[in-house]
C-alpha cells in the first residue's frame, strides 16, 4: 500500500499535484508540525518520497472527515510511522511496532484506531484479535512476558478512559466481574464498555473478585445480570463450587464469559453462556433486558 522511497524523489509543485494539497499549505504543514521527511538533493533542493506522498492524502481524508489539521497531525504522529487505513491494517502495524518493542507506536496506532474506526469498530476489529493473537504468541513463546505487558498497559490505559464516561441505563443494571483469582480484565473492560454503549448502567468491579460481594452488590444496585469473566480455565472449577453454594438475588440472571468458560460449566450452573465474539455477546444479553 505504501511504496517505497523513490530515488529522485518529488519536489513540492509534484507533490502539491499528487496530493491535491498546495504547495504553500504542504510547507506550513511541514514547519508547524513536522509531518514530513524530506531528503536533501546536493543543492538543498527537498525532496519528497512516496510515504510523504500516503501521509499527505492521510490527513487530507482527516480533514475532510471534520478534523482540524493540528488533530490529524495529531494522530498521525511522528514521521516515522506511516498511516494506517483499514482495520487490517491498523492491527497488522501494532503488532509490527509490538515486536520491535515501540511502545509509543503501540499507543499511538489504538489512539488513531479509535479516532478514525469508532469504538465498537476498534473493540472489536482490534483490539479482539490483537489480544488473542498476543495471548497465543505468548502460550508459543514467541512472545515474552514483557512483550504481553507493553500491549496489556497500552490497551487498559484506553480503555480506563473509556470506562470513567458515564451513560447507559435504558436496558437495566450489569454488574461486571472477574471470577476469584482471575487477574486478566482486558475482556470484561471491553464488554463493560461494548454494553454501555448498548444501553446499559454498567458497574464494573474489575479483576479478582469475591463471588459474594459481587450477588451482594448485584441485588443493592437491582441488576439485572452478573457477568462474570473466566480467562484462564484453571478458574473455572472454583468459581463453579462457589456458584453451586451461592444464592443469587431474585431476578438476577448470571453471565460467563471468557476463554475459560464453557457452554458445559454454564448449563451446571443455570448460567447463560456468551462467546467470545464480542457483538454477539451483546446481542445475547440484549435478549436479558427483552
Amino acid at each position: 500500500m505504501f511504496p517505497g522511497t523513490m530515488p529522485a524523489g518529488l519536489n513540492i509543485a509534484a507533490l502539491a499535484h499528487r496530493t491535491g494539497v498546495a504547495a504553500e499549505t504542504l510547507r506550513k504543514w511541514e514547519q508547524r508540525y513536522q509531518i514530513l521527511q524530506p531528503s536533501r538533493t546536493a543543492g538543498g533542493q527537498r525532496r519528497y518520497s512516496e510515504r510523504d506522498v500516503a501521509r499527505v492524502e492521510w490527513l487530507r481524508e482527516r480533514l475532510g472527515e471534520g478534523y482540524r489539521i493540528g488533530e490529524a497531525a495529531s494522530l498521525l504522529g511522528t514521521v516515522g510511522v506511516e498511516p494506517a487505513r483499514t482495520p487490517h491494517d491498523h492491527l497488522r502495524r501494532i503488532l509490527h511496532a509490538l515486536g520491535h518493542g515501540e511502545a509509543v507506536e503501540v499507543g499511538l496506532r489504538i489512539d488513531q484506531a479509535f479516532a478514525l474506526l469508532g469504538v465498537d469498530a476498534t473493540l472489536a476489529e482490534i483490539l479482539c484479535p490483537l489480544l488473542r493473537t498476543v495471548g497465543d504468541r505468548w502460550q508459543r513463546g514467541t512472545l515474552t512476558i514483557a512483550g504481553e505487558h507493553l500491549v496489556s498497559e497500552a490497551v487498559r490505559a484506553r480503555l480506563g478512559h473509556l470506562l470513567a464516561d458515564a451513560g447507559g441505563g435504558v436496558r437495566g443494571v450489569a454488574v461486571l466481574a472477574c471470577a476469584p483469582g482471575e487477574q486478566h480484565e482486558l475482556g470484561l473492560m471491553m464488554a463493560a464498555i461494548a454494553l454501555r454503549r448498548d444501553g446499559w448502567k454498567v458497574v464494573y468491579l474489575g479483576a479478582d473478585t469475591p463471588l459474594q460481594d459481587a450477588l451482594d452488590l448485584a441485588g443493592l444496585v437491582s441488576a439485572r445480570l452478573l457477568g462474570l469473566s473466566v480467562a484462564m480455565a484453571e478458574r473455572a472449577a472454583s468459581l463453579e463450587t462457589a456458584l453451586r453454594t451461592a444464592k443469587p438475588p431474585e431476578g438476577l440472571s448470571v453471565v460467563l464469559g471468557g476463554a475459560g468458560a464453557s457452554r458445559g460449566l454454564a448449563r451446571r450452573l443455570g448460567a447463560l453462556h456468551v462467546g467470545p465474539e464480542l457483538d454477539g455477546a451483546v446481542a445475547a444479553l440484549r435478549a436479558v433486558a427483552a
